[in-house]
């Protein structure tokens, strides 16, 4: 048994277009981000951090007053 060639399946003038092609495009599809996308991403985590931790602070002073309202006697 002989060793098999690699026999492409497209056209080299076609192969060559597609290539042409991904290279005049390949900006519209770029990933990645930028620096001042990263320093908003980070931004926008610290101020969902904080805000969190707010929420948690506010869930804890209703149940808080709450509960000393329910503990206050009755008045008529």
């Amino acid at each position: 048994m002989g060793k098999k060639t690699y026999t492409p399946s497209c056209s080299t003038e076609f192969r060559e277009r597609a290539i042409q092609r991904f290279e005049d495009h390949r900006a519209e599809y770029a990933s990645g981000n930028t620096s001042e996308e990263k320093a908003q991403i980070k931004e926008l985590e610290r101020e969902n951090r904080e805000l969190r931790q707010a929420n948690e602070i506010l869930k804890k002073a209703s149940a808080y007053f709450a509960q000393a309202e329910l503990d206050r006697p009755f008045r008529k």
